[in-house]
């Protein structure tokens, strides 16, 4: 092949191909961005922990129907434990939890993978929650607190999408 069987120039074809590499530019840096905007604002790596916000606070919407049997169901993934009935969660969540009194309203602030593993075993979901008269029942072994907007800690398992309370740690925010 000689110069003068060059190809000629397709001035179509190398606008395409510098749409693509400002494509790729683009959706590079907008990931980066989003991976630290979701851990920099409280929600997991690339927003990964919004599922488990999103079941907790549905699990606070229950709470504050006093639909127990789907705060239950939540609670417990749709697999009832034998060994804790409906009952007993009922009585928990009503007479010995941090939020025995009725709920006002909640907001879920903030959520943080917890556990091994590079998005762990687990994720603690910080909730803000106000009661009826903006009174806190104290939790056992700590004095009253009568402030509005009492944290309440929740603990998603990833294995099996269970939430326990209390959650294992108590975060910092």
């Amino acid at each position: 092949m000689s110069l003068m069987d060059a190809p000629e120039y397709d001035a179509r074809r190398e606008r395409r191909k510098v749409d693509i590499l400002i494509g790729t530019g683009v959706t590079i840096l907008v990931l980066v961005i989003l991976t630290f905007a979701g851990y920099i604002l409280g929600h997991g790596w690339l927003f990964t922990n919004l599922g488990a916000e999103h079941k907790v606070n549905n699990f606070f919407n229950a709470l504050e129907a006093q639909d127990y049997q789907k705060a239950y169901d939540i609670y417990e993934n749709g697999h009832p434990d034998p060994g804790y009935p409906l009952a007993r969660f009922t009585q928990d969540w009503t007479t010995y939890s941090p939020v025995h009194a009725p709920i006002t309203s909640h907001h879920v602030d903030i959520s943080k993978t917890d556990g091994s593993g590079a998005f762990g075993t687990g994720i603690i979901v910080a909730v803000r929650v106000n009661l009826q008269d903006g009174i806190v029942p104290a939790i056992p072994g700590e004095p009253p607190n009568t402030k509005p907007g009492h944290k309440v800690f929740m603990y998603v398992n990833r294995a099996d999408g269970t939430l326990t309370w209390p959650a294992p740690h108590i975060l910092e925010y």
